[in-house]
């Protein structure tokens, strides 16, 4: 997601990296994703196993298998980040702490690999595994049957944009409407481990306030999450993301400022098959 680190140099500077949502899939997800490694499931040795979630244990394991570079670990419970890192904090899902050596070895090149291809691949690995799945799964909204229209339009565009900007390559993954969402205008969720699929998400007040054009720039803003998840980079706004989103033509970053219609002249209409949205926006 072999090299590794020697002495006593730390990992290159990197802006903080997460494993959001980016595990094992289905057809519209991960699933059966053809780019992730099998993962050698043998039995942990004991002194790999950790009787209770302590932190303190946990990061002196990983230490001991050549992390650096991390002062302190805090252990999880977060449906969507399996493993993350800043500022000197590693991230990692309870669900770890008893996994194989082989696992915990990839969870170290992910946080000190040097090269995009070495972390790939200790990703792939990381993703490979399969946490304890939980009691519960995360309760998502109902739909509501008014926004079928909606729902059905943005599907459509989700295959053109899919023709035109990335080659057709993009699954085809449900898309949502959420009430929930006050600040921000859409995300894309990438199947988790837990067995929840892969989903694109929109505002419904989004397309409310700020009409279909906005909302379609949000729907390309998150395929191109889609594409990075897809494509095995980290799901992030740095320059990856960037770069691509220069390339369909859309605003690289997370947060834009989006205006309400009603301060507009003129409400845009519903577009027309063949439009193309430009300005995409994540968050206001």
């Amino acid at each position: 997601m072999t090299h590794r680190f020697r002495g006593s140099r730390r990992p290159a500077e990197t802006p903080s990296s997460q494993l959001a949502l980016d595990f094992g899939s289905r057809d519209s997800g991960l699933g059966t994703r053809d780019s992730v490694a099998e993962c050698e499931s043998r039995v942990p040795s004991p002194e790999s196993r950790l009787p209770s979630p302590d932190p303190s244990a946990f990061h002196g394991r990983l230490r001991a298998l050549g992390l650096i570079g991390i002062d302190r670990v805090r252990l999880t419970r977060n449906r969507t980040v399996m493993v993350s890192f800043s500022d000197g904090e590693l991230r990692v899902h309870e669900g770890y702490l008893d996994a194989p050596e082989d696992v915990l070895r990839a969870v170290v090149r992910f946080v000190c690999g040097r090269t995009r291809a070495e972390r790939k691949r200790a990703r792939e690995a990381i993703l490979a595994y399969q946490i304890a799945r939980p009691s519960a799964s995360r309760r998502r909204e109902r739909s509501r049957p008014e926004d079928a229209p909606l729902v059905a339009q943005l599907e459509r565009f989700h295959a053109h944009y899919n023709r035109v900007y990335f080659g057709g390559r993009l699954r085809t993954l449900p898309i949502r409407l959420s009430a929930r969402m006050r600040t921000r205008l859409g995300h894309y969720t990438a199947a988790s481990p837990t067995g929840e699929p892969a989903e694109i998400v929109i505002g419904r007040d989004h397309i409310r306030r700020h009409g279909w054009e906005e909302a379609l720039h949000t729907l390309l803003h998150e395929m191109v999450h889609q594409w990075q998840d897809e494509s095995g980079h980290l799901i992030d706004h740095g320059a990856t993301f960037r770069t691509k989103a220069r390339e369909v033509g859309i605003t690289p970053s997370a947060r834009r400022h989006v205006t309400p219609r009603r301060q507009r002249q003129a409400a845009p209409p519903a577009p027309a098959a063949h439009t193309i949205g430009l300005r995409a926006a994540r968050e206001e």
